[in-house]
This record gives structure tokens, sequence and C-alpha cells, in this order.
């Protein structure tokens, strides 16, 4: 008798002779498809008709971060419980469990504490013999990608408004402003005076307004120079200082920024940038109606290759949900803000090849940080 195994194939199923004549059958495809499960870049959970359990593949025990696969022959209740499984995927479990059993869904999207986004689809149809699949996968890339051609649409159509409003309105707020100037003496024989400088202060306003369109639609790029930090902000702060001191807030540089760093920047593009934060700073500060008083704090730090400036105030602060859309084109938290002013500001960073970051706290205060590359620049 042969030691070779004796083999028998009928084109699906591969039958053979193993040693101690046991007679073995090997169902070919059900191998292919199981195969071809493990190669998908999904999680892959795969229920029998009692609902146990009876296939994960690799991926999925990379998402759940298992090493190795303790989850097969667990009902879905006992995976709630299962001791291999962080809390968040269990809570994970239980949301998607509610959403099935109430909504009927076989598509559920949603984010966990971490901020990844996740996609379950559950496929449960007659064809597949009682069986029910889940398939998880991260796609916190693709709504990134979502997010961002989101926000090109938004300066796209802001682009088209643009153009209007500056043909539109533009024009005929300097035919009024000049007739308000030539009435300007008769006001003043009169007393009424004040109403020229209301008039022409909300003129002023309305084209504040239109230029701000203007430039988050357009961004120029910017004409760069080397500047040391510390005349940077000396001269930000000449700007600001009197309207601070009008509103009861008081501006400190702290004594490590003391240091004369060199950037290559747009002196007028960043200066637009700080006073724009710096102006937040201070209506944050009015509208927390704390008894304290308004304190604008500017930091610099160097990293090496990289400078960070710091601009942080003791105002009202905002909550989660305002930071992630604070740069958004058109939020606003402020009942007359038109929502650019820090859509504009962050574009000019990322222009300089830098980027911005807020840190806020509701009650306490507002910190935003701008980083900068360091500029070689001869002195």
């Amino acid at each position: 008798m042969t030691n070779l195994p004796f083999f028998y194939y009928d084109g699906d199923k591969v039958a053979f002779l193993a040693k101690g004549g046991i007679a073995l059958a090997v169902d070919l495809r059900n191998h292919v498809y199981e195969n071809a499960l493990q190669q998908l870049d999904s999680g892959v959970l795969l229920f029998d008709s009692g609902g146990t359990l009876c296939f994960t593949n690799q991926e999925l025990l990379r998402l759940l971060e298992i090493s190795e696969d303790t989850l097969q022959g667990y009902s879905l209740k006992q995976l709630m419980r299962h001791p291999a499984l962080k809390r968040e995927f269990r809570s994970m479990i239980v949301q998607v469990t509610k959403a099935v059993l109430r909504h009927k869904l076989t598509r559920y999207e949603l984010m966990d504490v971490s901020n990844r986004h996740w996609l379950i689809t559950i496929t449960n149809s007659v064809r597949m013999g009682g069986y029910c699949m889940l398939t998880i996968k991260d796609v916190s890339v693709y709504k990134d990608v979502e997010q961002t051609t989101y926000q090109q649409d938004k300066l796209v159509m802001l682009g088209q408004i643009s153009a209007a409003i500056a043909h539109e309105i533009r024009n005929p707020l300097t035919a009024i402003r000049g007739f308000i100037q030539l009435l300007k003496p008769y006001l003043m024989a009169i007393g009424k005076e004040e109403y020229s400088r209301i008039i022409l202060t909300e003129i002023d306003r309305a084209n504040d307004i239109i230029y701000e369109f203007l430039n988050s639609s357009k961004p120029t790029k910017p004409e760069k120079s080397c500047m040391g930090i510390h005349s940077l902000l000396r001269e930000v702060i000449m700007l600001i200082e009197s309207e601070a001191l009008m509103r009861g807030c008081q501006i400190r540089v702290l004594e490590e920024s003391i240091t004369d760093w060199q950037v290559a920047i747009d002196v007028k593009q960043m200066k637009q940038v700080m006073l724009n934060l710096m102006k937040n700073s201070m209506d944050a500060i009015c509208e927390s109606g704390k008894q304290v008083p308004g304190l604008i704090e500017l930091a610099v730090k160097s990293t090496g290759e990289q400078l960070k400036i710091m601009i942080r105030d003791n105002g009202k602060g905002m909550s989660k949900l305002a930071q992630k859309k604070l740069f958004e084109p058109f939020y606003t938290t402020k009942p007359s803000g038109t929502g650019l002013g820090l859509s504009v500001s962050e574009r000019i960073i990322k222009n300089h090849g830098g980027s911005i970051q807020v840190d806020s706290q509701v009650g306490v205060g507002t910190e935003f940080t701008l980083t900068l590359p360091v500029a070689q620049c001869a002195i």
C-alpha cells in the first residue's frame, strides 16, 4: 500500500485519504471565499442563523486592536461584555444594535471618542441562508477629503457672491459717501454733525464687509520680507492699544517673547491676522460679563525650525462644537459677524506655510496658536 494520499476531484470538492485511513473532504469554494474576505480592507463579522459569531477576518482584528481571534463562538449580546474589546468598541456595538433594531438600517455611520469616523453595513439576506454579515471600515480619511471638498465648494460660491457684491454695492456706496461729505458743512450749521459721522461710519463698515468677501474669495500670494517678531508685536500693539484701553482690556507681552526671532512674512497680511484675533479676544472679554479685568497675553516660542505665536485671553471661551467649525466660511458666534475673519486668517497663515490652532474652555478663555517657519534672514 502506497504512502501517497488518494485524491478525487469533482470540480468543487477534493476528497483524499489522509494518514490513518481517514477520508476528508474540503470545499474549495468556501476556501476561496474565505481568502477573499481576508483580503478585504473592511473588518468582517459573520453570524450564523443562531446569532453566534462564526467568522472574523484579520482587518477586523486590526481595527479592534486585538492580537488573536477570541471573538468566534460569542453571541452579539456576549460581545458587548467581551473582556478583549475596548470600552469604545463595546459602546459602538450597542449603538449599532439599537439603530438596526429600531430603524431597520442596513448602513450606519458613527464617530467615536477619538473623532474617528466608522461606516458599518449590515447584510441579512435569505440568499445567505440565515447568516448575517457586518462590515466595519474606518472612513476618517474619506471624511476629511469630503470636508475639504465641501469647503472648496463654499469658497467657489463665495467668489461668485463677492464679484456680484463688489459691482452692485461698492460703487453706489462711494457715491453716497461723497454726497454725505458735501452735506457735512450744512449738518454742522444746523447742529446735526453727529448724523454725518454715523452715516460715514456705517458706510465704512459696509465697505469693510465687502473687502472681507473679496479678500476671502481671492487670496493674494504673500509678498514676504524678513522681519523681527518682536518688531511685529510692537507694531500690532500700537495699532490696537487705544481700542483695548477704551474697552477695558490690558495687552501684555510675556517676557520670554523678547528674543527677536526673524520670520519671512507679508507684514500687512500678518498684521491683519493678529489684529483680527485680538479684536475677537476683546469681543469675547466684553461678552463674558466677568468682573475681573480683561487680559490679552502675547507669547512667542521657538522650536528651532518653527515659531509659535500665542494669543490668549480670559474671555467667555467657546464650546467644542464652535471650535470645530470656527474656520468655516460664514460661521460666526457674533450677532453682527460675517463669519469670514477667521476663515481669511487661516488661509493667510497656510499661504505662509504655517498653521493655526485654537484651544478654548467655556468660562475660562481662548488661546490661538500661530505656527510659522523660522526664516534664515541676513541681519
